[in-house]
């Protein structure tokens, strides 16, 4: 049996596997769909080869897998598209680092997945720089099904100078996130679904005083774990402007209420109703801690909840996880921060000689084929179907929970990734999830003003420059300080100065000049709550 090989090392030995990779070719004829056979003979089109570097996103089947490539997903894939991939796992820990380090080294995949749209910190200016090509004319002629169902603010997020440069995933609810609460525990104390944040602190006291380990489950760099920065509606994210006064500020340069959203977090610590060593823990030990019973509350992606509590049964029979509000603040609302259109895109290297091919290979993503065998897998293996009825039964196995996450998530790198309809569809359960969707995800979530390219300042200043779901480094070490009691939370201003003295104040100028002219090559988003 083959060693596994740390995913880490795949970056690693990038150089020789781009290397063997990038000259591949494909033939230039067109075809109707990414299998087709040439229409002269029977013989099959020669396979579609290509590198592609995919973040891990710390899925367990993918992280734990001996040889991603070897997959026997992967290996259908191929079939079915008549490709020949080579996938290179970025890890998820240290996604950013080895994406600057790829594009710094010039050891570049032929496609390259980014985190959404064109001006992302791990895309390093490689867009602006000339790295990819432009896929206008190439969806055009070979991309009509993803021109048709990829909704335009996709699309526009991928978008630069005029020019699409990626093939982006797509959301169409951008509330995606939300409170998971062990059901069974909130029952068994006896109390109601809480609202407010004395509300939420009630039930976590609760929890506490019943010996749940972790009552609210903490993870590092506040990531899956700042429901309470939406109360006060200061998240410290990329997009997460607001208009003060005749400027456009960062929303945490609200002192008041971002000092009230710090002290809720400090009294959770001190009272231990959130993890001692939350600033250390990953997105593994947070995942593991939870489905091993430990956790009482957490935030996670909304898609994924029947998967995990089939997973927590398998340790906690009685568990039950339920969605229910995110906490609401003096405003009376509340929720998590407002995904992008695009949380995920595809770039194509200029260097690539078979672009058509992979486009068609995208393409291929949005077809009736691909929907079913993403959604249920192989038939005779993992489904039966008869008279067009498909008979599909969702796994309860751990390890299968998680290889069907992988399918459905992972692999189908062009869909909407909202949730997995198919599956959901099948179970009241899965109805159940798709209707919290249209009413509680529905009318919560933050948002603010969006400046897209990045601004300049930002992306020459990665000390004070947010990512998507994290605060500016800079901000985050106070944060973390002033939760633990190494600083106090009443120097937040302190905190904002020297934010500014780092190069925060042409962040404040840049914005509030591109905000407010007419004609600045910059798109501003409004917020969408």
């Amino acid at each position: 049996m083959k060693k596994w090989i740390p995913t880490t090392m795949a970056v690693v030995l990038m150089a020789s596997v781009m290397a063997a990779c990038s000259s591949s070719k494909t033939e230039d004829k067109p075809a109707s769909n990414a299998g087709a056979t040439t229409a002269a003979s029977t013989k099959p089109a020669e396979k579609t080869k290509f590198s592609i570097s995919l973040r891990t996103l710390a899925f367990g089947h993918v992280e734990k897998s001996p040889d991603i490539n070897q997959d026997k997903w992967v290996k259908k894939l191929e079939e079915l598209t008549n490709s020949d991939m080579n996938i290179v796992l970025v890890p998820h820990k240290e996604y950013e680092q080895k994406m600057i380090q790829m594009f710094a080294t010039n050891d570049i995949p032929d496609v390259v997945q980014g985190s959404g749209g064109v001006n992302g910190k791990e895309m390093a200016g490689s867009v602006k720089a000339g790295v990819f090509q432009p896929l206008d004319e190439l969806l055009k002629k070979y991309g009509q099904n993803l021109l048709k169902k990829v909704p335009k603010d996709a699309w526009d997020n991928v978008t630069y100078n005029g020019k699409i440069y990626a093939i982006p995933e797509y959301l169409s609810n951008p509330s995606r996130r939300s409170i998971f609460i062990r059901k069974d525990l909130l029952d068994k104390a006896g109390l109601g679904v809480p609202k407010t944040v004395d509300e939420y602190m009630a039930v976590l006291r609760k929890f506490k005083e019943m010996g749940v380990e972790n009552p609210y489950m903490g993870r590092e760099n506040f990531k899956y774990a700042d429901s309470f920065f939406g109360a006060y509606d200061v998240y410290p994210y990329l997009s997460m402007f607001e208009k003060s006064g005749d400027q456009i500020l960062p929303k945490f340069f609200d002192t008041e209420n971002m000092t009230k959203a710090l002290q809720t977090y400090k009294t959770m610590f001190d009272e231990g109703l959130i993890n001692k060593e939350f600033a250390t823990i990953n997105a593994t030990v947070f995942k593991n801690t939870i489905l091993a019973g430990k956790a009482g509350m957490w935030s996670m992606n909304a898609n994924e909840m029947l998967q995990w509590e089939t997973q927590l049964k398998a340790t906690v029979p009685t568990g039950d996880i339920e969605i229910i509000s995110s906490p609401t603040g003096p405003d009376g609302k509340g929720g998590h921060y407002l995904y992008g259109p695009a949380p995920r895109a595809y770039f194509i290297n200029k260097n690539v000689k078979n672009a058509e091919q992979i486009i068609k290979f995208f393409d291929w993503m949005m077809s009736d084929e691909a929907e079913k065998f993403f959604t249920f897998g192989i038939q005779g293996d993992t489904y039966t179907e008869a008279n067009g009825k498909i008979d599909y039964k969702a796994p309860t196995d751990p390890a299968a929970v998680d290889e069907e996450r992988y399918r459905q998530s992972f692999l189908w790198l062009v869909q909407d990734t909202t949730y997995n309809k198919g599956t959901l569809s099948l179970t009241e359960d899965g109805k159940k999830l798709m209707n919290v969707y249209d009413t509680t995800l529905k009318n919560e979530g933050r948002d603010g003003i969006n400046f897209e390219p990045r601004l300049e300042s930002l992306m020459k200043n990665p000390d004070i420059s947010p990512l998507s779901d994290q605060a500016p480094p800079v901000i985050l070490s106070h944060m973390v300080k002033m939760v633990y009691g190494k600083e106090p939370i009443s120097d937040w201003p302190k905190v904002l100065e020297e934010w500014k003295s780092k190069g925060g104040n042409e962040v404040i100028k840049e914005a509030t000049e591109k905000f407010n002219s007419k004609d600045s090559g910059t798109t501003v988003s409004m917020p969408r709550k």
